[in-house]
């Protein structure tokens, strides 16, 4: 059985849905500029991913019930996350016992509060596995899940092989995303390789909308650029 396999294998076996492998010399001059030379090392990423309880996404209109939006925060947000970073240590030990180097990363932290982002973006991972595209909401849009999934990485040096093509956008002219942000965070522009974030979406309006919140004494929970995607309400 070849490594890819194997790695699919174990993380099926702890309760990973989506599993493949993306080649980071497609798009190395952005991962270094974002996480510093310390990732040249990993020419592999692999991208892991759970989907979320259409149920409870499918509530996020009602989220100013508190009920709603604690039951969206801990078991879509929380609790997939901690069972993300279990399954990378895992597939993270795994590789590292077979003599390669690994980095697994956490699947919710940042190291930059300025530019509000990671040291590594789960989702462009995910976009190089062929798992779909990168949304007008600069989220992770698959086929069969919409963006209601979340993912974390594992870089490597292990000799695997990119999992799929990069698959284009699926988007068209939908605006579903744009038009239903409270703070109109997104332009409505299409992804583009070489574009920044900021084009397409102003994370300090999200963040602040989110912090106004708590704030106000609510639980810090929007998700509605992720409810509204058309390819995650599909049935």
């Amino acid at each position: 059985m070849d490594l890819n396999k194997k790695i699919q294998n174990l993380a099926k076996a702890n309760g990973i849905f989506y599993c493949g492998v993306g080649d980071l010399s497609l798009a190395k001059e952005f991962i270094l500029q974002q996480g510093g030379n310390e990732l040249k090392a990993y020419p592999f990423s692999i991208s892991l991913g759970i989907p979320l309880f259409k149920d409870i996404v499918d509530r996020l209109p009602d989220r100013s019930q508190r009920s709603v939006a604690l039951n969206y925060k801990h078991h879509c947000y929380d609790v997939i996350n901690h069972r993300l970073d279990i399954a990378a240590s895992i597939v993270a030990s795994y590789l590292q016992d077979k003599g390669y180097r690994v980095l697994p990363l956490p699947a919710a932290e940042r190291i930059d509060d300025e530019r509000i982002c990671a040291s590594f973006s789960h989702k462009l991972g995910a976009r190089l596995a062929g798992f779909g595209w990168i949304g007008k909401s600069c989220l992770l849009v698959t086929p069969d899940h919409g963006p209601r999934v979340r993912w974390v990485s594992v870089l490597t040096d292990a000799p695997l092989e990119a999992s799929a093509d990069i698959m284009a956008s699926k988007c068209g002219n939908c605006t579903a995303c744009v038009d239903i942000c409270p703070v109109k965070a997104f332009t409505g522009l299409e992804f583009k390789e070489n574009e920044a974030r900021e084009v397409r979406y102003d994370a300090r309006k999200c963040e602040e909308y989110i912090r106004s919140l708590g704030e106000k004494g609510q639980i810090k929970v929007c998700g509605m650029c992720l409810y509204v995607c058309p390819y995650g309400r599909k049935k």
